[in-house]
């Protein structure tokens, strides 16, 4: 009678702590982060290359020998010191706790710190006991510091927002007051909650002048200092002039605008309100981010904020022309005269540039991608007077391009990878056959099984793939065969792709199993496979899935071990780091995959 032959067998192995003590420096080099390991002791027994450049020194291994950590000193977070003995990596060695991105400050010998994440779990023996642990340092250093910056820039134009001395607010397409600073609400006299949120037509005291501004401005128009009058809350009317454009989608359709509101209601108070106005744009402009200039008519420099001055990595003079910047380049690196550039053309041909992109070169050599946006302005009897441009750094989204180019490798290296993988199932499969026949539909179940694991990752962009729906996609084929036999449950997992691929080829081969040999061979045999999250104190959480099989032929246990058998061992203790229980019950096979949920799960 056949049996479960493709099954593994229990066999002592090696724990980690010995794996990676008896791993060569070559081994642990090639390993991508810093990583070390402990003894029972605490002491350090092994550590990468990454490791010392991380720490800054190369702690000994011999005597006198170092415990905990090879950092010349370590602190907390907020700067307090932390002792040796008192680190992560001596809890999980006393205590066998590991540590999940703990963040911890390693002081290096010459005295610069970096900040860094430890992932420490504690290595056990095959009863339990630690036989030391290990830990895998992440350099988060330029990521704080990122954070940080980005904090202060939102902080920055938050406070450009709300304390502007110009009355500001920002209209929907739909003509629906969103937000409004103190200015605009000062100006008028209402409440937050009397203004925003209502339809700005509610505060014009004119109903042609509101409806031709909105229009005007969702036909992508920019409208300069357009008078208009709104009502104040007392009943009064103001006399106003907006300063207004719009942001639009990528579709074109529009998104908002932004109105800057500035009250001429007396006529004596008009020449200082207009000059009170331009010296807060002016400050305005300074506060920006992004780096903005003005010409005259002739295209010498007369302005120019201080993002303009860090963009160029030089101080402009004023008289200077056309640009603020060193040097300028085409985006392939062709030298573009400044009496050629974007705001050059658009002051010689009196029009708006858009569209193009440029590259500016500082004096120390380094080099920053831009989209220019130079504007014409003229006066009041549409004489040209000067331009404005406003220079965006897009080094983000050339990196973004960089970064999509490194995706597309990675998915040159799955697709690698996976071939790589059928080559070893093919080869693994025909040495363990026994017969032609018997290599066609070993090879070609679990051909399918890898496949229906691709096919469900690529629908979820390679993100990640939900449990039920993976096993649903295994058992399809048994599934419609024992009409009703098979039982899936379990709560909601999302598996990451590396995971998902693992799981789909262990439960593919007990799946082919139960339908060739077992429970599923027979007309009364059922599958039940279950699943959940187990949670214990001080511990970490785990995914649990237990396979049982029930009224099938008699089982015993193999009596070789296949291809199938070190295929699955393979899947969950090696890939997933899980353990593997597997039970050959007369009954029926009983198996239970328990795996790290840190390991597996894509949100875990």
């Amino acid at each position: 009678m056949s049996t479960v032959a493709d099954l593994p067998l229990n066999a002592r192995r090696p724990t980690d702590y010995e794996t990676l003590v008896a791993a060569s420096a070559t081994t642990l080099d090639a390993i991508p982060g810093a990583v070390y390991v402990c003894d029972r002791e605490g002491f350090l027994v092994r550590f990468n290359s990454e490791a010392a450049a991380l720490w800054g020194r190369t702690p000994s291994l011999t005597e006198p020998k170092e415990r905990f950590c090879g950092s010349y000193r370590l602190h907390l977070p907020d700067g307090t010191p932390l002792a040796h003995e008192d680190a992560p990596m001596a809890k999980a060695i006393e205590d066998g706790v590991d540590t999940r991105n703990g963040e911890v400050l390693i002081e290096r010998p010459d005295g610069s710190n970096r900040s860094v994440l430890v992932n420490i779990r504690a290595l056990k023996d095959h009863r339990g006991a630690v036989q030391g642990a290990i830990n895998c340092l992440q350099d988060i250093t330029e990521r704080k510091a990122l954070e940080a910056e980005l904090r202060g820039q939102r902080q920055a134009l938050e406070d450009f927002f709300e304390n502007g001395a110009v009355g500001l607010h920002i209209v929907n397409a739909d003509g629906i007051i969103l937000r409004a600073n103190r200015a605009e609400l000062e100006l008028l006299g209402y409440k937050p909650e009397e203004y925003i949120g209502r339809h700005i037509a509610e505060f014009h005291a004119d109903a042609p002048v509101i409806g031709d501004i909105l229009r005007r401005l969702s036909s992508g128009e920019q409208l300069v200092r357009h008078p208009a009058r709104l009502r104040a809350k007392d009943g009064s009317i103001k006399h106003v002039v907006i300063t207004s454009n719009c942001r639009f989608q990528q579709d074109g359709q529009m998104l908002n605008t932004r109105c800057f509101t500035t009250d001429v209601t007396d006529l004596h108070l008009a020449e200082d309100a207009r000059r009170h106005s331009e010296q807060k744009m002016r400050e305005l402009l300074e506060a920006l981010p992004a780096a903005v200039y003005t010409t005259d008519a002739a295209g010498r420099i007369d302005f120019y904020n201080k993002a303009a001055v860090e963009m160029a990595g030089r101080t402009p003079q004023f008289g200077d022309e056309w640009c603020v910047t060193w040097r300028l380049y085409t985006p392939d690196g062709v030298p573009l005269p400044h009496d050629q550039c974007p705001m050059a053309i658009a002051l010689k041909e009196d029009r708006i540039v858009r569209g193009v992109e440029a590259v500016a070169e500082r004096p120390d050599g380094t080099r920053v991608p831009f989209v220019p946006y130079p504007t014409p302005l003229h006066d009041a009897n549409g004489k040209l007077i000067g331009a404005i441009n406003m220079l965006v750094d897009i080094t983000d989204r050339k990196q973004a391009e960089t970064r999509q180019k490194v995706l597309i490798d990675e998915l040159n290296h799955r697709v690698k990878n996976t071939l790589a993988t059928v080559q070893s199932l093919s080869a693994q499969t025909a040495r363990h056959a026994d017969n032609p026949q018997d290599f066609v539909v070993k090879f070609q179940a679990r051909l399918m099984a890898l496949a229906r694991a691709h096919d469900l990752l690529t629908k979820r962009h390679w993100e990640d793939a939900p449990l039920d729906a993976l096993a649903k996609e295994i058992l399809a084929p048994v599934a419609g065969a024992a009409q009703g036999r098979v039982s899936i449950q379990g709560p909601s997992v999302d598996l990451t792709p590396r995971a998902a691929l693992s799981l789909t080829m262990a439960l593919g081969e007990l799946a082919t199993n139960a339908a060739k040999y077992g429970a599923l061979s027979a007309e009364e045999g059922t599958l039940t496979v279950i699943w959940d999250i187990r949670r214990e104190p001080g511990q970490p959480a785990m995914l649990q899935i237990d396979w049982q099989e029930r009224g099938g032929p008699p089982v015993s246990p193999p009596t070789r071990r296949g291809f199938g058998a070190r295929l699955v061992e393979r899947c969950i203790e090696t890939d997933l780091r899980g353990d593997l229980d597997l039970k050959f019950e007369p009954e029926g096979v009983q198996c239970r995959v328990t795996v790290p949920l840190a390991s597996c799960a894509a949100h875990g």
